[in-house]
């Protein structure tokens, strides 16, 4: 499947103005080539190219709409690295293994304060066509902890810290976990992944404070790149389940 980007309204499809770059400039494909394009929304359109000068266009064949997205949407905020490959890394993989949102959380210990959020966000979009996704993930902008918190559902908020004198719910019981509170009713799921250096003492008591509940990963000490990840791996795995 050929995925590519661009906008589905009713029977019409317009071809991203990047992508047709792409199509004619990169991969020199044909009028008459059968493609698919996504809205990244959960539509889906196939049919054949058409060139018309530099214009590049759809015949539409077909228009799925409302795809299936993952039973269980993740949500991560994740405070960003010194170091921007090792988050962008992280962007990467999570999408290809189904995130649904991605928050970049400015804590008392995050030292970057900078972001190119367009460039992550075309990353995401790059990624999600890679890995044939037709729902691609929401990246919002760097928000301060104290107002992420505002908004949360505690019931399906969970922080992963390395502070081990505190409970933390280990990550293979928390399925169980929730289905035995009945929470996760809303199909949503939200965690939250400290900096180098981790979450501070007062951040940490400011979510008990809020009821949310803490995760460990096991018992090494992870990245915070790499704690993204693996939080992303093992909701994708458990959708499959």
């Amino acid at each position: 499947m050929k995925l590519f980007y661009g906008e589905i309204i009713g029977d019409q499809v317009i071809i991203d103005s990047e992508e047709q770059t792409h199509i004619v400039k990169v991969l020199r494909m044909r009028s008459g080539e059968e493609i698919f394009i996504t809205d990244g929304k959960g539509n889906l359109a196939k049919g054949n190219l058409v060139f018309e000068g530099k214009k590049v266009s759809l015949e539409v064949k077909q228009i799925q709409n409302d795809l299936p997205n993952f039973r269980v949407q993740l949500h991560i905020a994740i405070a960003p690295t010194k170091n921007i490959d090792r988050i962008e890394f992280f962007a990467e993989k999570a999408t290809e293994m189904g995130i649904s949102e991605i928050t970049l959380l400015q804590t008392e210990k995050t030292e970057r304060k900078n972001l190119n959020i367009e460039k992550l966000r075309k990353q995401c979009v790059s990624a999600s066509k890679q890995s044939l996704r037709f729902h691609f993930p929401i990246v919002n902008e760097l928000t301060k902890f104290s107002d992420f918190i505002k908004n949360i559902s505690p019931e399906n908020t969970f922080v992963a810290h390395c502070n081990e004198k505190l409970e933390r719910i280990d990550l293979k019981r928390l399925r169980q976990a929730q289905h035995d509170t009945a929470a996760n009713n809303s199909g949503k799921i939200t965690f939250l992944i400290g900096p180098e250096g981790d979450f501070s003492d007062r951040e940490i008591q400011i979510l008990a404070d809020n009821g949310v509940k803490a995760v460990s990963l096991g018992s090494q000490r992870l990245r915070t790149e790499t704690a993204g990840i693996f939080v992303a791996a093992w909701n994708y795995y458990e959708n499959l389940m």
